[in-house]
C-alpha cells in the first residue's frame, strides 16, 4: 500500500481497462490530455497500471514517460494505421490453418500440445517488438518522472490475477485473495500474457506459467494503483455504459424475439470479463469514500479508510454499434470465418468491438475518445492540477 512519503501529496493513477480494439479510446483521450499539459515532457501519471490491451498502451506510455506528448504522438500513429493482420493473422492460410487445429485438437480430441486458440496473435509480438523500447522505464524510474507502472495478467493454474509491476525499490508485493503484486523488468512476454484473450488468443508462458488476458476474474482493477502508490486515480474505460445513473443516456434496444447468436453470447461473455468488475470496482471506491466522509473526526487513523478521488472517461457512444458500421473492413477470410458464429451481425458486434483492427473503426474511436475528453476538460484540469 502507499508509503507515508508517497500520501504526503497527490500521486495520480492512471487506469487502463482492456478491450482489445477497444482500446483505440484510450488514445484519443490520452491525446486530448496531452494538449492540456504546459510541459510537453511532463508525466502527469506516476502510477500507470494497465489490463490486456490496456497493458499495451500503459507500457507505451512508460517507455516514453521522459516525454509523455511524444510517447501519446506515437501511440495515437500507431493506432490510427492498425490493420488486423498486425495483431493476428487474417490471411485465408492463416486462419484455416488456426481453425483447423483447433477442431483437430479440441473438438476432436486428437493430441495436440498446441496452445488452445482460434486465432494467430504471433503478429502483435512482432509488432510490439518493433515499438517498444522497455529500457524507457527503468530510464524513468531512475530520473523519478515514474513512480511505477504495471500489468495484470491471469494465471491459468494458479487461479490467480497477477499484477507484474516495474518501479520504485520502496513499493512492496501484496498478496490478496487470487491477487498479487510481483515486481519483476516488464518484458514482452507480460504484455502478450495480458492481452491473450481466453480461446481467442493464445496463452503465453511467463515463467513456468501459463497465463490468460488479466481481466479475468480481476475482482479490484484499481486496487494495484492503490498499492503502487496512487491515491487519486484517473480511470479510461471502454464499455459506453453510463456510470451515473443517467437513465436518458441508455441505449434501448429492440427485442427480436430470436435466440441469441455464437457471438451474441460471446459479446456478453467478453463484457463480463473486461468491463462488469471495473465498473463494480469503480462503484465500491465510491462507496467507501462515502463511508470515509462519514467516519467521526476522532477515529482511530480512519479505521484504515482513505478517500480515493475517482475520475471515470468512459464512451459516450456504443462501441459495439460503431463496430456494425465498420463491419465490411474485416479482412475476407475473418468475414466468413466469423459469419458462422454471427459476429458480422449487428447483434453479435459486441465481439465484432474487440476484433476490428482496422484504420476506420480505430480512428473513430479515437476520435470519440478525443471528444469526450474535451467534454470533461475543466474536471481534467482540476484533477491534475492545471487549473491553478
Amino acid at each position: 500500500m502507499p508509503d507515508a512519503a508517497s500520501s504526503a501529496q497527490p500521486v495520480t493513477g492512471l487506469i487502463l481497462s482492456g478491450g482489445g480494439a477497444r482500446a483505440a479510446y484510450q488514445v484519443g483521450v490520452l491525446a486530448a490530455i496531452a494538449e492540456l499539459l504546459p510541459d510537453a515532457g511532463h508525466n502527469p501519471f506516476p502510477v500507470i497500471v494497465g489490463t490486456s490491451a490496456g497493458a499495451v498502451n500503459a507500457v507505451g506510455l512508460a517507455c516514453g514517460a521522459l516525454h509523455f506528448c511524444e510517447s501519446v504522438q506515437r501511440l495515437t500513429a500507431v493506432w490510427r494505421a492498425f490493420h488486423t493482420e498486425q495483431i493476428y493473422r487474417s490471411d485465408w492460410a492463416g486462419v484455416l490453418r488456426q481453425a483447423s487445429r483447433f477442431v483437430t485438437q479440441h473438438v476432436l480430441g486428437f493430441a495436440g500440445h498446441a496452445p488452445v486458440s482460434l486465432l494467430d496473435s504471433s503478429p502483435l509480438g512482432e509488432l510490439l517488438a518493433r515499438e517498444l523500447d522497455f529500457s524507457g522505464i527503468a530510464a524513468a524510474v531512475r530520473q523519478r518522472r515514474l513512480r511505477a507502472v504495471a500489468v495484470t495478467a491471469f494465471g491459468y493454474e494458479s487461479g490467480q490475477a497477477v499484477t507484474f509491476y516495474q518501479g520504485r525499490a520502496t513499493i512492496d508485493p501484496w498478496l490478496r485473495h487470487r491477487r498479487v503484486g510481483v515486481p519483476t523488468r516488464l518484458r514482452l512476454e507480460h504484455l502478450l500474457a495480458s492481452a491473450s484473450i481466453p480461446l481467442i488468443f493464445p496463452p503465453v508462458k511467463v515463467n513456468r506459467e501459463y497465463f490468460g488476458d488479466g481481466a479475468m476474474r480481476q475482482a479490484a482493477p484499481i486496487s494495484p494503483a492503490l498499492h503502487l502508490g496512487a491515491n487519486r486515480v484517473l480511470v479510461i474505460g471502454v464499455s459506453g455504459n453510463p456510470l451515473e445513473g443517467d437513465a436518458n443516456a441508455r441505449v434501448v434496444r429492440p427485442r427480436s424475439g430470436k435466440p441469441p447468436s455464437l457471438a451474441q453470447i460471446g459479446g456478453h461473455l467478453l463484457n463480463s470479463s473486461f468491463i462488469d468488475s471495473l465498473e463494480s470496482d469503480i462503484e465500491m471506491v465510491k462507496r467507501l469514500n462515502l463511508m470515509s466522509h462519514l467516519l467521526p473526526v476522532d477515529a482511530p487513523n480512519g479505521l484504515g479508510l482513505k478517500p480515493v478521488e475517482v475520475l471515470v472517461i468512459a464512451p459516450s457512444q456504443p462501441l459495439d454499434q460503431i463496430a456494425a458500421r465498420h463491419r465490411a473492413e474485416l479482412p475476407r477470410p475473418l468475414r466468413l470465418f466469423l459469419a458462422g458464429p454471427g459476429a458480422t451481425q449487428a447483434s453479435g458486434a459486441g465481439v465484432l468491438s474487440y476484433l476490428l483492427f482496422e484504420p476506420g473503426y480505430c480512428n473513430e474511436l479515437i476520435e470519440l475518445g478525443y471528444r469526450d475528453a474535451q467534454t470533461k476538460r475543466a474536471e481534467l484540469q482540476r484533477f491534475l492540477g492545471l487549473d491553478a
